[in-house]
């Protein structure tokens, strides 16, 4: 893995800083992007580029204004000269019940989870294609078990499930396209299911019992990158056995 090229959208915070510190341990340089947490940024690439010089650049960008997502290809294509795989990892996450459901919302939820990975996987298939590459999306177990009052994030990551099948479909042989589903990983940043009863309800639902760590998914996702080049078209569950008792 040495010396290829991962864009990972949403790398600064939670799950996609972990993504991005697994991926850089192996070798892999990282063109992160983020939308609003600069700050955050800066220091991960400050960090990671001390352990390997000119390893992580950074790009910024609104992942609703698809008129940006080209710049992410051509900016990592730029830097690096090429690129290997790309990581959809970010995501909006936020209620819509039934009766407070907005346009806002749709397009926040829907944009974000999964118009955003459309546009930007389809941006970087000639580049993908070159390199025998893949695309890996951070999907969710809500995607087939919906979550009670989400209605749209759970559709939206339902139609990026499906979308990760489809584009399996349409981009092989040259490019693999997998996903990664997790479930109890982190805590909602909302507050949501801050009651300590809520969330023993929720760790009682798993086999293992317990909550998973942000390293879960990210062994997940370099599994899927590095070891795993017969398969595509698959969503592996990442839920320590919660979407067997649900």
């Amino acid at each position: 893995m040495q010396g290829k090229v991962i864009l990972v959208t949403g790398g600064t915070k939670r799950l996609g800083e972990a993504i991005c510190r697994k991926l850089h341990t192996v070798g892999m340089n990282l063109m992160v992007h983020y939308r609003s947490s600069e700050g955050e940024a800066r220091m991960l690439q400050t960090e990671l580029n001390q352990a390997r010089p000119g390893s992580v650049a950074l790009v910024q960008a609104d992942l609703l204004d698809i008129t940006q997502l080209p710049n992410l290809i051509d900016e990592t294509i730029k830097h690096f000269g090429k690129m290997d795989s790309l990581v959809n990892n970010a995501s909006s996450f936020y209620p819509s019940p039934m009766g407070e459901i907005t346009e806002k919302s749709w397009d926040e939820l829907i944009g974000s989870n999964c118009k955003a990975p459309l546009f930007l996987s389809q941006a970087a298939v000639p580049h993908l294609k070159k390199q025998h590459g893949c695309i890996v999306n951070i999907v969710d177990i809500h995607a087939k078990w919906p979550l009670k009052k989400y209605v749209i994030y759970s559709s939206a990551k339902g139609g990026l499930a499906t979308l990760t099948r489809s584009l399996a479909l349409e981009l092989a042989p040259e490019i693999r396209v997998n996903g990664v589903s997790p479930g109890s990983i982190l805590w909602p940043e909302n507050g949501e299911w801050s009651d300590e009863l809520a969330r023993k309800h929720i760790i009682g639902k798993t086999l293992l019992k317990r909550i998973g760590e942000p390293d879960d998914i990210a062994k997940t996702v370099l599994f899927l990158i590095s070891d795993a080049p017969y398969i595509t078209g698959q969503i592996i569950v990442v839920d320590g056995g919660r979407s067997i008792n649900l």
